[in-house]
């Protein structure tokens, strides 16, 4: 007799052996992470994890790829009708909210650690595509409306937006007494200024 798979039991599951993942590589890094450790987190057997995933390289790949998606998702329920500079204003804090998170820090330093792995290079190139075509719209449509600067391209400015963002990040991984609750103010204002407008 055939098994079934209960898809939202599959799903269910994986975002559980993510989440452990999320846990396990922000406390012990990429190297000190083990599969015996990642089972443990997830509360699973290791036959479990390895039918979902065959190395502790693709658990890191998929959580990257779980971002991107989620990016995709948020930039998908955004209205057409939408206030182009409210749009941006509010990803910069939905940016933010992730970033709080206390395990980011320490899996962004796992991920710099497989850095030069072409799977990995290859997710973090796709997540850079999807935030450039997802915030480049909306800077394009706020600064017709005058809401933006527009003595940049539409694609400079996006550009500079993530290089600002990925430097708080890189900064957040790299000290420890830099956190979003005592710097969010001064990113929201740094924001601001290098969009302009009104």
């Amino acid at each position: 007799m055939v098994r079934t798979v209960d898809p939202e039991r599959h799903r269910a599951r994986r975002l559980q052996i993510i989440d452990a993942g999320l846990t396990c590589f922000a406390v012990a890094g990429y190297s000190g992470t083990t599969t015996a450790a990642l089972c443990r987190q997830a509360g699973i057997g290791s036959g479990t994890f390895f039918h979902y995933f065959p190395t502790k390289q693709h658990l890191l790949v998929a959580i990257l790829e779980l971002g991107t998606r989620e990016t995709q998702d948020w930039f998908a329920a955004r209205e057409p009708t939408e206030d182009p500079r409210s749009v941006l204003d509010t990803y910069i804090a939905h940016a933010l909210d992730d970033f709080a998170d206390p395990r980011i820090a320490g899996f962004v330093r796992a991920v710099g650690a497989v850095m030069g792995e072409p799977a990995v290079e290859a997710a973090l190139a796709l997540d850079a595509h999807v935030l450039q075509e997802g915030l480049e719209p909306w800077i394009a449509r706020a600064q017709e409306l005058g809401r933006v600067r527009d003595d940049l391209t539409a694609q400079r400015l996006t550009t500079w937006i993530l290089l600002v963002l990925d430097g708080f990040l890189g900064r957040l991984a790299t000290d420890e007494s830099f956190t979003v609750a005592a710097e969010r103010s001064m990113l929201e204002d740094t924001m601001a200024r290098l969009l302009g407008g009104n």
